[in-house]
């Protein structure tokens, strides 16, 4: 165990350490199928042989554990106020992905003294030596206490539905978004439409939408239909993409991925001197502490 420990902290004194791409999954509005996204994202990467970590931050109300049919006694609440070591958090999927339980009683991130503010961030440090992808399962909306994961993430999967309310929420969260850093990189998923033509609509709409008011091209990732077979995977326990691989929404999802790892250039794992995500997470808290 020593040896391990000690080999991460060379990597992480290596400037040319090779660190994890971060993705954030996120929606303007609960109940658009974002966590189910989530994990078969995350399960398909995992199947290109990636070392994926599914870190849920949809804050108390966190259900990544029971999505994937396992559970998880121990949460990002133990590493933060109880001093738990990372590696205790972090819990193997039956699925070949590994996953850390947002819990509850993590609502006062925001009010983090220093202390667990530099466990967090060199937590995730570490994390990113140990993955090639982390993906974060946000709550919905743009919250304070999910903030600064959402203006540090190198990309952001943005899920919408075709319903009004859900396209105007999902507009609202990338002007909000842009507005605190320009330089995230959008990507939209029109999920559960009743038609092909409904979805791609309400993406280009979207598009048009962005591009007209926040001159910010985003990227379109495709529409996933309504489907049985998501709530029957949900009533399993069983991510979607393992209960019904042949399933038509679990191709789309498929071509998703390839088609987000031939934009990206399957860029993961990349050397960064720098570390982007850690940097910026960093300047998160200083520039709130000058305030």
């Amino acid at each position: 165990m020593r040896d391990q420990a000690e080999k991460l902290r060379e990597k992480i004194k290596n400037k040319n350490a090779q660190i994890a791409k971060t993705i954030a999954v996120v929606s303007g509005k609960g109940g658009v199928g974002k966590s189910n996204i989530s994990i078969n994202i995350a399960l398909l990467l995992a199947k290109r042989g990636k070392k994926v970590l599914l870190f849920d931050f949809d804050i108390g109300m966190g259900n990544v554990h029971v999505l994937l049919g396992t559970d998880a006694q121990r949460t990002i609440s133990d590493f933060l106020y109880q001093d738990i070591p990372l590696q205790e958090i972090i819990y193997q999927g039956n699925n070949n992905v590994s996953f850390i339980s947002a819990g509850n009683g993590f609502s006062n991130i925001v009010e983090l003294d220093q202390r667990m503010v530099d466990r967090l961030i060199l937590g995730l440090e570490e994390l990113q030596h140990l993955f090639d992808y982390i993906i974060f399962d946000m709550g919905a909306g743009a919250t304070n206490s999910n903030l600064q994961i959402l203006l540090s993430v190198d990309d952001i999967f943005v899920v919408t539905t075709p319903e009004p309310t859900a396209i105007t929420d999902a507009y609202s969260m990338m002007k909000y978004i842009s507005n605190l850093e320009s330089a995230n990189q959008f990507y939209l998923i029109c999920n559960r439409a009743e038609r092909e033509k409904e979805g791609i609509y309400t993406l280009e709409r979207l598009q048009l939408t962005v591009s007209t008011f926040l001159n910010k091209d985003i990227h379109l990732l495709g529409v996933l239909l309504e489907d049985s077979h998501v709530r029957k995977a949900v009533k399993l326990q069983v991510p979607l993409y393992h209960a019904f691989p042949n399933s038509s929404i679990a191709v789309r999802l498929e071509k998703m991925v390839e088609q987000y790892l031939g934009d990206t250039q399957d860029s993961s794992f990349q050397t960064d001197t720098s570390n982007r995500f850690i940097r910026k997470f960093r300047n998160f808290f200083i520039e709130r502490q000058g305030r």
